[in-house]
């Protein structure tokens, strides 16, 4: 494994102030990792693995597990940067693709254990002040995920990567081929329905 593949994923500390991740200068990083620069490399890491990090913890829900996703995403991107197109996606909608699939490719593989690591439940532990919140977050989650589902599938597709990837306006209108003001209403209308959904 390279050097530049060891970058330790650990998730950044949000007092810290990281570099500015803005479109251009991802551009140009990732154009310096095609040229197999490390030393970019180290930068775009530190510009975007909380992103990536929240991405994929997100959908594993495991600590652990997430840390190894998100180095193995980032291995990835070191080894595929001249496949980034970028008429195609945003750096870091590429980014958040590369890493999202992994972690799917990890749930696939080794599905959640029914009971969670002295790990996890040490972060739920300070996250959520009670057993009764967390059961109440539990259970909010499982109805928007059921209101999610019953979304057409491209509504659905449009609604987690706007929300949950991060993805802008203007990536979602290349990725669907569709203008950026349609995407905002097919997004506005996909809100609605889940708000209706969601209504007690």
């Amino acid at each position: 494994m390279s050097d530049a593949s060891r970058v330790s994923a650990t998730p950044q500390d949000d007092n810290a102030s990281a570099p500015s991740a803005s479109g251009d200068r991802l551009h140009d990083l990732l154009r310096r990792v095609t040229q197999r620069d490390r030393q970019a490399f180290a930068q775009l890491y530190e510009a975007t693995s909380a992103k990536l990090y929240g991405t994929v913890l997100r959908i594993l829900k495991e600590y652990g597990r997430t840390d190894d996703v998100v180095q193995e995403a980032y291995v990835t991107i070191w080894q595929k940067s001249t496949q980034f197109e970028a008429e195609r996606a945003s750096p870091i909608a590429w980014m958040v693709a590369i890493a999202r699939h992994a972690a799917i490719d990890e749930l696939r593989r080794q599905p959640r254990a029914p009971h969670e690591s002295e790990e996890t439940l040490s972060h739920m532990a300070a996250d959520t002040p009670s057993a009764r919140e967390h059961l109440e977050h539990e259970q909010d989650a499982q109805r928007l995920y059921a209101c999610l589902e019953a979304l057409e599938a491209d509504r659905r597709d449009m609604v987690r990567r706007a929300y949950l990837d991060g993805w802008s306006r203007a990536d979602l209108a290349v990725h669907f081929e569709q203008p950026v003001n349609t995407v905002k209403t097919w997004l506005h209308r996909a809100l609605k329905q889940l708000k209706g959904c969601l209504a007690p």
